[in-house]
């Protein structure tokens, strides 16, 4: 016994065969026809750099993105007066009158000026296109298409035959480098005729310097039209051929290779971006290329083969993925191999659209190929950039959780400002809404940006990141915003004159509405349930980490204290839903696409179906009246809360659901969400959040870890039951963990982690307590 405690990993073994590290291949994309339209053409991207290839074969379209080109400047919105307006709105709510309370908070409790519709917010904005003019010798009909994107290897491919002549781009953004690379090859000589060139439609010129294309623009920051400055710049290089320019473009003729580097950057936080991006050029131009192409395949892999995933058999990957899709939709159980691809998928966006040093993904991660992106491409609070960060700590990436801390605390003094204009309060707040300006004063209408969770809910996505880790240094740097937080919610409750519950007030439920006794309707209320569980959440982990970190005794009495005045985390309806508000109101839209009141469900850990039966029942009634449909980001939260449930075959069913191909991109609200050719998530329009919500209730099928107790296939479909392997998924206190099932039933497993620890782990039913070294 005493030498297997000492063993680098424990290695449990159910059944004699050892576990194998499976991983499903090939993992890919792939298509037999250029994109049809942009949500059909393959994302690149290196955190900070993204490129989406069309594949076109007489004319091609690249969309090219920086993760930090935005619009708008940092804006005061706050109105300092609006704090006056709380005796008068919290009246009406005490007596009930929801609807003049409501009139009061857009009269006197929503920011000044036209807040996230004017030009000053600002928005995720493309950074250009580059097009790809091809002339071939002869009749340009192609044949024997393929267009591929790597995930194992974050390399496009795209092959085709002109006239007897083979034709193959490759496209990657270097993680490497930091430069993107196209190259472009015929099987022979002299065969590849290309004009290049590079456009914006608004706030971009484009010019020829020393056989260098580029171009450069200065944004609109919404008061004096001197935004943030940006420059692209496109050099070539040609094995045989020639390289000729005109005012706007660079003309290759009879080349065998051409490779073109692309090197980009803004003035945001870097005011040596035009010297830094000329620099990132030349030393790209200076590797060869398949060393090139080595180092950012290596660099790549080193956050990408951290998790393997195997569901069994069968998988089509034979079909194209668009055809893939439509055959999913007949025969879910016959491709078990596209939710793994959907999984890693997930995990490759994430390694694309963030990196450390850098900012979140947005609403659109990195990728967007308009100037106005829809809803600005800014950051929700309300769910969507919270989304976005589930999957990256069980999915071992946690460093990518870090740009988001980065972003919350700066956003920290702001909200320090709008927390004393709105509310004469201590501590910071964020409503609704943010941006990279700092934003953190209410929206411009009481029904969706008097909601006060926002800042709560970015601590529980900071809280995750330590509670996986156990980064006590990292706890460490985020106390003061988790504190701050708390404190805004510890001054701001005020005591219900009907329950004497401590509450919050005036605040809404996002973004939904009720109707009153009076037949009016209305979204301001006392203390929803949401904010009842957040702040309730919040207080326990500022509690604990306190504790952690040995300070603040009295705060933590007082957070103790005001624990016990909250309105419970759950309360049953009269039809046995989950209460969304802190009266039983008629919901104005039964389908509504938010369900907010469950976010003791998931992310947090307040209701469980072993600790509070009752609320787990009557969050199935919730659910099951909300119905499966929605935009795409609501489905995928709805495979959570099944997961947490324990109900795999319903979480499965909605996967199926968010899997529907769509071609759309109109704005929608309600139901219809789906699939792109591309995989990226639909509202519609593209929504990257689904594509990580998707990624994370997989994820929540396979392994849990909120209860106390790491719980391996707590929500396993029928479809998967089959057999399967997992390795690399992380749970929280810091342990990795692999295993395998045949059959539904755990095969074997092992629990690595850094230091040896004692860990409760629910096997097949069965809970119990493993000691896991080093590893």
């Amino acid at each position: 016994m005493e030498t297997n405690l000492k063993r680098l990993v424990v290695f449990l073994l159910l059944v004699p065969p050892a576990i194998a590290a499976a991983q499903q291949r090939p993992l890919r994309l792939w298509y037999q026809q250029p994109a049809s339209q942009w949500e059909g053409a393959v994302p690149l991207g290196n955190g900070r750099l993204g490129m989406t290839p069309d594949g076109g074969v007489a004319r091609e379209n690249i969309v090219l993105n920086d993760i930090t080109l935005w619009s708008g400047s940092p804006q005061d919105a706050n109105n300092y007066d609006a704090y006056k307006s709380l005796p008068a709105i919290r009246q009406f709510l005490f007596e009930g009158k929801n609807d003049s309370a409501q009139q009061l908070v857009d009269q006197n409790f929503i920011c000044k000026g036209p807040g996230s519709g004017g030009p000053q917010w600002g928005c995720f904005q493309t950074l250009g296109n580059l097009g790809l003019a091809f002339s071939y010798a002869g009749n340009a009909a192609y044949k024997n298409y393929t267009r591929t994107l790597s995930l194992d290897s974050a390399l496009a491919v795209v092959t085709y035959e002109v006239n007897g002549v083979h034709f193959k781009k490759e496209y990657f953004t270097s993680f490497h480098t930091d430069v993107a690379i196209i190259r472009i090859t015929a099987d022979k000589p002299h065969q590849v005729n290309c004009t290049i060139s590079l456009d914006r439609a608004e706030n971009g010129t484009t010019m020829v310097k020393d056989n260098t294309l580029q171009l450069s623009g200065q944004l609109d920051n919404g008061k004096d039209g001197k935004g943030m400055q940006y420059v692209a710049q496109v050099k070539a290089a040609l094995k045989d051929g020639t390289q000729t320019t005109t005012a706007h473009s660079l003309v290759v003729t009879n080349a065998t290779e051409l490779i073109l580097y692309i090197s980009a950057g803004t003035d945001f936080r870097n005011t040596a971006y035009e010297q830094q991006t000329a620099a990132l050029l030349a030393t790209a131009l200076r590797l060869p290329y398949a060393q090139e192409k080595q180092l950012h395949v290596l660099a790549y892999r080193q956050l990408f083969h951290r998790v393997q995933l195997s569901l069994g058999t069968p998988a089509k990957d034979s079909l194209p993925t668009d055809a893939r899709l439509q055959a999913f939709q007949k025969d879910p159980g016959a491709d078990n191999g596209l939710p793994v691809l959907f999984f890693q998928f997930g995990r490759y966006l994430s390694i694309s659209s963030t990196r450390v040093g850098l900012l979140p993904p947005n609403l659109q991660g990195l990728w967007a190929q308009q100037v106005h992106t829809p809803w600005n491409g800014d950051y929700h609070l309300d769910v969507n950039v919270e989304m976005n960060h589930w999957p990256v700590e069980v999915s071992n990436l946690p460093e990518l959780n870090l740009p988001l801390a980065d972003l919350v605390q700066k956003m920290v003094p702001h909200g320090e400002t709008t927390a004393k204009a709105y509310y004469n309060a201590a501590g910071w707040v964020a409503h609704v809404i943010t941006n990279v300006w700092q934003y953190t004063e209410p929206g411009e209408s009481a029904s969706w940006g008097a909601a006060k969770s926002g800042s709560g809910w970015l601590c529980d996505n900071l809280w995750q990141h330590y509670d996986f880790t156990r980064d006590t240094a990292y706890l460490h740097s985020i106390y003061p915003v988790l504190k701050g937080s708390a404190l805004f919610y510890k001054s701001i409750l005020v005591r219900d004159p009907k329950t004497q519950w401590l509450v919050t007030s005036p605040s809404s439920s996002p973004e939904n509405s009720f109707y009153l006794p009076n037949g009016k309707t209305a979204s301001i209320c006392l203390g929803p349930t949401i904010d009842n569980q957040i702040i309730r959440e919040l207080f326990q982990n500022v509690i604990t980490a306190a504790e952690v970190l040995h300070l603040d005794k009295a705060l933590q009495d007082t957070l103790h204290y005001q624990l016990t005045q909250l309105p419970p985390a759950g309360r049953v309806a009269a039809d046995g839903s989950l209460m969304e508000w802190l009266e039983d109101y008629r919901q104005t839209d039964v389908h509504h696409r938010h369900v907010s009141h469950l976010y003791g469900l998931f992310p947090a850990n307040l209701i469980t179906p072993d600790s509070t039966p009752a609320l787990a029942a009557a969050s199935k009634k919730t659910l099951n009246d909300r119905g499966d449909d929605g935009p795409s980001w609501s489905i995928a939260y709805k495979m959570l809360w099944w997961s947490r449930l324990y109900d795999g075959n319903r979480a499965y069913k909605l996967f199926v659901n968010l899997m529907r191909p769509t071609f759309g991109t109109d704005i929608n609200y309600g139901a219809g969400g789906g699939i792109y050719p591309n995989l990226f998530s639909a509202g519609p329009p593209f929504q990257i959040d689904a594509n990580f919500g998707g990624e994370a209730g997989i994820a929540e099928m396979l392994l849990q870890s909120h209860a106390g107790y790491i719980h391996l296939l707590p929500a396993i479909p029928d479809a998967w039951k089959a057999a399967g392997q997992v390795k690399g998924l992380k749970a929280r206190g810091n342990f990795l963990v692999d295993f395998s099932w045949k059959e539904g039933k755990i095969t074997s497993y092992k629990i690595h982690s850094t230091t040896p620890a004692r860990v409760k782990v629910k096997v097949n039913g069965v809970i119990k307590e493993v000691t896991a070294s080093k590893g």
